[in-house]
Parts: C-alpha cells; sequence; structure tokens
C-alpha cells in the first residue's frame, strides 16, 4: 500500500505499523525512524506541499490532519487519490486515530497492541499535586498553548494546570501576564522556536515565584507511536520538576 504522509508524527507511525505498508512520500519535517525516514520522498511541507510530486508518487492513500495541513491542499489531492484526514486536539482522539489508521491500512491488530501499551503507561491527572504551568512555542512574541490543542491534553494528564486553557489555539503573552495569571511553572519548548537555557534564566528573572525549565516539544506534542515514549519520558520530567520545587 503506497502512502504518502503530510503530518510528522503520523509518518512515524505508518512505518511502525509495518504490514504492507511503504511510505513514498513525506514532508520534510517527517523526521523519525531515522535510518528509514529517507527512504521516502520529500513532497514539499506540511503547509506547501507539492502536489504534482505527490501526484507522480501514485499513492493508494494520503494521510492529513486538519490542524496542520490546509483544505485547499487536501481538495487538489483528492481530485487522484484517496484521502485519510485525522483531527487530533486530545490524546483520545490520537488514540482514535491510530485505531483509524490500522483499519485503513491493514495493521489494525498492531495499532491495536500499540494503543494497549500507550494507555498502559498514561497516568491519571490525580495522581500528581496540580501546579500551574504555561507552556512557550514562540518567543517574539511570547506564545502559549489554549485549551484545545493536543498539547494541552497531555499537560493535564500530567498534573501541568494550563494557566492559559479557557484561551483557544495560540494565544500570545507576556511575563507580566503570565505573572498575573499565578504561572508556578514555565515550560519552553524545543519546538517549534528552540528555547535554550538561557531562554530560562531570562524568564525566570522576569516572573516571581516561577520555575522555568526546558522542555522536550517531541514529548508534549508528538502523537502516534512516539506517545509510547514521550509518556514514559514525561513521567521522569515530571518527577524531576517535583524535586526542584518541593526538595
Amino acid at each position: 500500500m503506497r502512502i504518502v504522509s503530510l503530518v510528522p508524527s503520523l509518518t512515524e507511525l505508518l512505518f511502525d505499523l509495518g504490514g504492507d505498508i511503504e511510505v513514498v512520500g513525506r514532508t520534510r519535517f517527517c523526521i523519525h525512524p531515522a535510518g528509514k525516514i529517507e527512504e521516502a520522498a520529500l513532497v514539499g511541507g506540511t503547509k506547501n506541499p507539492r502536489i504534482d510530486r505527490i501526484r507522480e508518487l501514485k499513492p493508494d492513500l494520503v494521510v492529513l490532519n486538519r490542524e496542520e495541513n490546509r483544505r485547499e491542499d487536501a481538495e487538489a489531492i483528492r481530485g487522484f487519490a484517496p484521502l485519510l484526514v485525522t483531527e487530533i486536539s486530545t490524546v483520545a482522539q490520537a488514540l482514535e486515530a491510530i485505531t483509524q489508521i490500522g483499519a485503513a491500512t491493514g495493521t489494525a491488530e498492531t495499532a491495536g497492541r500499540l494503543c494497549a501499551d500507550i494507555r498502559a503507561v498514561m497516568p491519571s491527572p490525580e495522581t500528581y499535586a496540580p501546579l500551574r504551568t504555561a507552556y512557550l512555542i514562540w518567543k517574539k512574541p511570547l506564545m502559549s498553548v489554549g485549551g484545545d490543542t493536543y498539547i494541552h491534553d497531555v499537560m493535564r494528564l500530567f498534573g501541568f494546570v494550563n494557566v492559559f486553557g479557557p484561551e483557544l489555539r495560540y494565544p500570545e503573552t507576556s511575563y507580566a501576564e503570565l505573572a498575573r495569571r499565578g504561572t508556578q511553572l514555565l515550560l519552553l519548548s524545543s519546538e517549534p522556536y528552540p528555547f535554550k537555557d538561557s531562554d530560562a534564566a531570562e524568564a525566570q528573572q522576569n516572573i516571581p515565584n516561577c520555575l522555568a525549565v526546558t522542555a522536550d516539544g517531541e514529548a508534549f506534542s508528538w502523537y502516534g507511536s512516539r506517545m509510547l515514549a514521550a509518556f514514559a519520558e514525561t513521567r521522569l520530567f515530571r518527577t524531576r520538576i517535583e524535586a526542584r520545587l518541593f526538595p
């Protein structure tokens, strides 16, 4: 089954599901799994794919996501290839997408086992003492995540109470506003803006009574098969945070 994936997280999932799947096309942001991803041809970016190149690859299926990809590109591709369009803004929807892709690619059994393994490492939010947290994805301007994002739902699982939970999408903010919202913990993501430890130090200087640390963006924002390692990693990350806040 020849598949073009325009969703980085789901490209990795397709490789991991195996079976008769052949990933023949991917975006330049599809970087996992290392050592295998090079087998797939580049077809541009998530927002500006090369429709002509996708057509040349003669895919049996093209995988997209409502947030990652544009409607106009989906409509153009629909003219020559079947589409599988996912919508993922919660952990539950991410698991549903794995099941959906497994069913569409003849790998339902593998997808089912993966979902079971992911659920086994998912914590309950009640496991942790709540921490008022902001998760930054951009620096100039400072931008965070709202309550209708996948990142927000991952935060919820690990007791990171999103101070921008009532907001939608990716609100702009400032150090002053973060302080006003009573932010106890500031997570500075490694993607899409690559925050460094120096950025965390700067933020902490500007927000009294707040711990600012860098965070692995893939652990919080990549779904699909990466969820398995991501949730295990975030458990350890949360433990290290508690050790610093409550020594």
